[in-house]
């Protein structure tokens, strides 16, 4: 009989502890929750501000270089070209922040890595040692090119097949 009041008592205790533990593990879960929300806003303003530099950086560029030289020479063209692209990719790394749909997360890192690819692709010299590497990208960024098509293209056939399905 002792034993067995033990044995309540202890199941009692262990029960009350777990409760104990759930609760202080769902607070502390909201408390983490709360404060990772936090930073991931202060995080997003922090890369809107960076992109309002990008944007500001490279008209300020755009217009000094035109004031100064009229029709932009080569050199100035390919500075401008990498620097708006180098923009679009923080304008697409800003966009994924708020992107909450995993298919629409990964289709965005995708163009992301098309524009990358397109960069480095317009910031190699073009000289004999680095044609195999031309090659490469140039036909990772086609692959790019054409998977970003055929997904766009099967969401606008999904998106009209929902239309079906609800009219």
């Amino acid at each position: 009989m002792a034993e067995t009041s033990k044995k309540n008592l202890l199941e009692k205790v262990f029960t009350q502890l777990n409760q104990f533990d759930k609760i202080l593990e769902n607070k502390i879960d909201i408390i983490f929750l709360r404060i990772i929300n936090l930073l991931k806003h202060l995080f997003i303003l922090s890369m809107i501000l960076y992109l309002a530099i990008c944007i500001v950086s490279l008209s300020h560029k755009m217009i000094s270089l035109t004031l100064s030289q009229g029709a932009l020479d080569f050199a100035s063209i390919k500075m401008i070209l990498t620097d708006g692209l180098f923009t679009l990719i923080v304008l697409a790394i800003v966009k994924t922040l708020f992107i909450k749909n995993g298919f629409e997360y990964a289709l965005t890192f995708l163009e992301i890595a098309f524009v990358v690819i397109i960069r480095k692709l317009i910031l190699l010299e073009t000289i004999p040692e680095e044609t195999s590497l031309l090659l490469v990208l140039g036909v990772t960024s086609s692959i790019f090119f054409i998977l970003i098509v055929y997904i766009h293209n099967l969401k606008r056939t999904w998106q009209k097949e929902e239309k079906q399905e609800k009219g």
